[in-house]
């Protein structure tokens, strides 16, 4: 990665995760690059995986001290839910 994992934002992430994507899809790509990049397209998908995560805590808390007493899980439009 060229940016620091912890560093990059959830966009930033999201948008390098993409481009490993499509050079897998492609095909195109040596073996141990090939390798490399799935190692690299795991890490993202952690990093994305955890600031999902954050934000869905930081929007419990909040809906806790505004007096609510359910925590509402976070749910991605076309989720299926």
């Amino acid at each position: 990665m060229s940016k620091k994992a912890a560093d990059m934002s959830f966009e930033e992430a999201m948008k390098q995760l993409e481009n490993v994507v499509q050079q897998l899809e492609a095909g195109e790509v040596p073996l141990e690059r090939a390798i490399a990049l799935f190692q690299e397209g795991m890490e993202l998908s952690r990093l994305c995986s955890r600031k999902l995560e954050d934000v869905e805590q930081k929007i419990e808390m909040l809906l806790e001290q505004e007096g609510e007493q359910i925590a509402v899980p976070f749910r991605l439009e076309g989720d299926g839910e």
